[in-house]
């Protein structure tokens, strides 16, 4: 604004002062830059391919759970904790065991690394939260953790000390399904 005022100005004062003619009138002095700025062109727009596309596919894929001897409904459970918590690397499935859950495919066994620490604990408690919330989704049977029983609607129940950290489910999730059959190769486990 004072680039534009002050040679108005000079022309105004100089244009009426005594004696003065029109065409003798003092040309007007340019106002002097302000200090360090300087008018510069934009940078021309840099050419960018645009973002790919991500498809997701509605199919989960294999987790980290070996499937041999699963049954259906525990074979989507083992994909969608391996899917929904990248952070978890061993999953057991199928073994020996006095119960019918893990001979029969119908359980797995989500490890906790680093078991004792606040952050392990809280996620096997937030393993337990997301396999409860899908619950009918999974046909659930029960889960196990901590030494507590869950269910799909009822309240969490002590267990009895059964001697150790790994029998008493303190360093694994233990996830127990109705199972849904065994597979015959043609199965989609979706999201």
């Amino acid at each position: 604004m004072a680039a534009v005022a002050v040679p108005a100005a000079t022309f105004l004062v100089t244009g009426a002062s005594a004696g003065a003619s029109p065409a003798v009138a003092a040309a007007p002095v340019p106002a002097p830059p302000p200090c360090c700025m300087e008018v510069v062109a934009p940078p021309p727009p840099v050419a960018s391919a645009p973002p790919a596309l991500q498809v997701v596919s509605p199919e989960l894929p294999a987790g980290v759970a070996p499937e041999k001897g699963l049954q259906k409904r525990t074979i989507l459970a083992a994909r969608a904790v391996s899917t929904e918590f990248p952070e978890i690397l061993t999953i057991g499935g199928v073994r020996s065991d006095s119960m019918r859950w893990h001979p029969d495919g119908l359980a797995i066994d989500v490890m906790i690394d680093n078991y004792r620490s606040e952050e392990a604990i809280a996620l096997g408690d937030r393993v337990v939260a997301y396999v409860l919330e899908n619950a009918a989704r999974f046909d659930i049977n029960h889960v196990l953790w901590r030494q507590t029983s869950y269910g799909p609607g009822r309240a969490p129940r002590p267990m009895s000390n059964r001697g150790g950290d790994t029998a008493n489910h303190f360093d694994h999730v233990h996830i127990a399904t109705n199972g849904g059959g065994y597979p015959k190769g043609s199965e989609a486990y979706l999201r």
